[in-house]
């Protein structure tokens, strides 16, 4: 309280503090300073911008990912940041960091996600989630997950691989599919506002456990920490030191006139081992012919194209009993499910793939593709 224009001591205290800084942000502040948020933001917006980009592919729509706001969430407050049910996805990581992450998205939002996958339009998704919509989804998280990993690799300068991702519906309040949360007690939440076109707006997120959250900010602040084999003291150090005794004592045997003996092999191998590390260079590799820049995919494509298919054109089906099948004879007429003029069903391998017409060519039925049976059609007769 102000007292003779003069500011007490609180009040000094508040307008530094802002006014504004909970118990909870400075307890947050504790577990992940501000530097640590900003280094997760910046790993993060890295590595979805490019996943970003595999989505929109995938999508064929639009896609933005803003950026990142990093936060702490203990695990026993998820039904607070989750109250309603959401798609969960499980990423592993094998090669590069000893983790995982778990993406989260509202299950509206996956709906209009598996109804794109399977060729809809994404205005009119299905009600409930169902295995092939939760497949389709889980691709679409493949190829993000994977496109981020890649950019996370330039960013560390190593490797990273992931596994396959796991997805399951997620409700934390009624205790299911919460086996892929991490068990760590407090997690790092990465939320990015996620927009799909016209049809999303909304976010996704991000869970990591904090030790991992950490060990991603050291690795990409301090690179060559760690088991980096380039940081190691060479093994041989010692033996080095001593080379120079080994000449002493080869110079004395030859001032003596005791040319003809050997020195000791175990000796001089040091000095030999230390000159030979000292010339190391990157090894020089003979381009490739022109014909080996071929693409790893076009090679085993080429390699599937001769492989026969079979093409079978149904004109119609029907069900008769056996009294039916055992009554025919020549002459009689068998009743198909098609109306005349109908498309004919044209299946590979015994799977529809297209619909036609009936044709003559010369002498020969054939007949003409007049539709091709969508992905999402596809999809569902082959389960």
């Amino acid at each position: 309280m102000m007292s003779d224009g003069m500011l007490s001591q609180e009040e000094i205290d508040a307008l530094l503090n802002g006014g504004n800084e909970s118990p909870k942000e400075e307890a947050d502040e504790e577990l992940l300073t501000n530097i640590e948020r900003d280094a997760i933001g910046e790993v993060g917006n890295i590595s979805f911008g490019s996943a970003a980009t595999a989505l929109s592919t995938l999508l064929n729509q639009k896609v933005e990912i803003t950026t990142p706001n990093v936060s702490i969430v203990e695990r026993n407050k998820l039904s607070d940041e989750f109250p309603k049910p959401h798609v969960a996805v499980l990423v592993s990581y094998t090669e590069g960091f000893d983790g995982s992450n778990l993406l989260v998205i509202k299950t509206s939002d996956a709906q209009i996600i598996a109804d794109l996958m399977l060729g809809g339009d994404g205005t009119n998704p299905h009600g409930e989630l169902g295995e092939l919509h939760l497949s389709a989804v889980q691709e679409a998280m493949n190829q993000m997950m994977g496109s981020a990993s890649t950019s996370m690799s330039t960013v560390f300068n190593k490797r990273v691989d992931i596994s396959p991702p796991t997805i399951d519906l997620m409700d934390v309040n009624a205790d299911e599919g919460t086996d892929n949360i991490p068990k760590d007690d407090v997690l790092v939440k990465v939320s990015f506002t996620l927009k799909v076109g016209d049809l999303i707006d909304s976010n996704i997120m991000q869970l990591v456990p904090l030790h991992f959250g950490k060990e991603l900010v050291d690795q990409l602040m301090n690179p060559k920490s760690g088991n980096d084999p380039m940081n190691e003291e060479p093994a041989y150090e010692e033996p080095v030191q001593s080379a120079p005794s080994a000449t002493m004592a080869t110079e004395s045997h030859q001032t003596a006139g005791l040319t003809h003996q050997q020195p000791d092999r175990e000796q001089i191998e040091p000095t030999y081992t230390n000159q030979r590390n000292a010339n190391v260079h990157p090894a020089a590799f003979t381009d490739f012919a022109p014909n080996e820049s071929v693409s790893v995919d076009q090679r085993n494509l080429n390699m599937l194209l001769d492989i026969p298919l079979q093409v079978t054109v149904e004109l119609g089906r029907t069900k008769r009993s056996v009294k039916d099948i055992l009554e025919l004879s020549h002459g009689s007429i068998i009743e198909l499910d098609k109306l005349a003029g109908e498309p004919v069903d044209i299946l590979v391998n015994q799977k529809l793939i297209a619909k036609g017409e009936v044709v003559v060519i010369d002498e020969n039925f054939g007949v003409r593709v007049t539709e091709i049976i969508s992905q999402r059609d596809r999809l569902e007769k082959l389960q």
